[in-house]
């Protein structure tokens, strides 16, 4: 393994395992985030993946296919959960993994990686 996408959010779970898959696998790291929407700091994200260790780090603007491809069906088939709660990060987890294959494809990846914990269900959306 050369080189490896990493699903990045810039919390301490992908900042961690950023360090842990360049030291352990000797590979260079593109970190990769998603816009979908969410208010979120894209420059201090970038500027810590850097300093972290990766040699790039992509946010990848999904918004318009998010709401296109993901929300609006799932709103159109008053896709709920308890019925309350939408189920936007849910919904947001297959976006993301489409655009991280592209990502790769796109940065001559090797393979794809996600420093989402054992303790949520991110691992198995992903």
């Amino acid at each position: 393994m050369k080189k490896v996408l990493l699903a990045y959010s810039g919390g301490l779970d992908t900042s961690c395992i950023l360090t842990w898959i360049k030291s352990e696998y000797d590979a260079e790291i593109v970190a990769y985030c998603a816009d979908v929407g969410q208010e979120e700091d894209f420059e201090a994200l970038k500027a810590k993946a850097i300093k972290c260790g990766a040699i790039d780090c992509i946010v990848d603007d999904l918004k318009a296919e998010f709401a296109a491809e993901y929300i609006f069906p799932a709103v159109k088939a008053g896709t709920v959960y308890e019925k309350e709660y939408l189920l936007g990060t849910s919904l947001a987890r297959p976006c993301i993994a489409k655009g991280m294959v592209e990502a790769a494809l796109r940065n001559n990846c090797d393979a794809i990686a996600h420093g989402a914990t054992g303790k949520g269900n991110d691992q198995v959306r992903f």
